[in-house]
């Protein structure tokens, strides 16, 4: 099966500069060429794909990705340092999840407490003017806050 990058980011689910980026980068080989210099992929250059993209998906970062690809491309190793890496996003994510708790805790909060008279009067407004009363002090070097 000889397919385009176009074809091979079809059928990954990818756009064809995530193709290449990940060329750069390392994690997916450089493809064979045609005379006219067009790359081909195999399937198996689809399978790679679809796993590095189920682990962005997972929330794994790249070096992550380049440690369980090159585990993968070694079965006879010790799965350790995959078991490793999916506790340590895991930790991750759960920490995540409790930051994003509280914030919705705190969004509730200004909203169930939002006035329907002036700007002035507006809880909204004062919590965001004045970070001490919000009662979820980590957000603020969370990503969003760095957007």
């Amino acid at each position: 099966m000889n397919l385009s990058i176009g074809q091979l980011a079809k059928a990954a689910g990818v756009k064809v500069p995530t193709v290449r980026f990940y060329e750069e980068i390392g994690l997916l080989p450089a493809p064979a060429r045609t005379a006219s210099d067009r790359r081909i992929y195999a399937q198996d250059a689809v399978d790679r794909l679809a796993f590095i993209r189920h682990a962005r998906q997972l929330g794994f970062a790249v070096e992550a990705i380049r440690v369980l690809l090159d585990l993968s491309d070694n079965p006879e190793r010790s799965c350790a340092d995959a078991n490793a890496l999916a506790a340590g996003q895991l930790r991750d994510v759960e920490a995540k999840i409790g930051q994003l708790l509280a914030l919705r805790a705190e969004l509730r909060r200004m909203v169930d407490a939002a006035c329907l008279g002036r700007a002035s009067d507006c809880r909204v407004i004062e919590v965001l003017s004045d970070h001490r009363l919000c009662l979820v002090s980590d957000h603020v070097s969370g990503k969003a806050a760095r957007r």
